[in-house]
C-alpha cells in the first residue's frame, strides 16, 4: 500500500497545473481516472478503469492516461498477465515498489523497510557508477505467486 504525499485536492491541483503546461486540459475524463487512480491504491488495468468508470469510452481511457502519462502523472506498470496496470507516478503517491503474481496479473504496492531501501540505492549507485551510468531512480518487482494463486 502506498503512502499519499499530498491529499485528493492538492493532487487534482497539480494534475491540472501540469496538463496546462502541457497545452491539455483538465478534464472530467481525466479528473475521473485520477481519482480512480487515487482511491484504488494499487496499480489498475484497462478492464479496472471500464468497470468502475463505465460511461468513459475505452477509447477515450486510453487517450486520457496516455495524456496523463506524458504530463507525469501517470506511470505504466507491467504485469504478469497481457495488461498493463495504471497507477499516480511516484511523487504523488510516495517511492514504493511491487509484488506482481505472474498468474493473475495482480500488482500489489510494498513499501521496503527504510534500511533495506537505503541499501538497495547505495547498491544501485555504485552499479551505475561503475557502468558511467547516470541512475534517476529505481523500481523493484518481485514476481511470484499471489496468495490466491498459490
Amino acid at each position: 500500500m502506498t503512502t499519499m504525499t499530498s491529499t485528493s485536492g492538492d493532487t487534482h491541483s497539480v494534475a491540472e497545473r501540469r496538463l496546462r503546461q502541457a497545452d491539455q486540459r483538465y478534464t472530467p475524463g481525466r479528473r475521473a481516472i485520477i481519482s480512480l487512480l487515487l482511491s484504488a491504491g494499487h496499480p489498475v488495468s484497462i478492464e479496472d478503469i471500464a468497470s468502475q468508470l463505465p460511461d468513459l469510452p475505452r477509447s477515450s481511457a486510453y487517450r486520457h492516461l496516455t495524456d496523463l502519462e506524458s504530463a507525469g502523472l501517470v506511470r505504466r506498470v507491467a504485469a504478469g498477465d497481457e495488461f498493463t496496470r495504471f497507477e499516480l507516478a511516484e511523487d504523488l503517491t510516495g517511492h514504493h515498489h511491487h509484488l506482481v503474481c505472474l498468474n493473475c496479473g495482480k500488482v500489489t504496492d510494498v513499501i521496503l523497510p527504510s534500511g533495506f531501501e537505503q541499501q538497495a540505492a547505495r547498491a544501485i549507485a555504485r552499479l551505475a557508477d561503475e557502468a558511467g551510468f547516470q541512475a534517476h531512480s529505481h523500481r523493484l518487482d518481485v514476481l511470484g505467486l499471489c496468495a490466491a494463486c498459490r
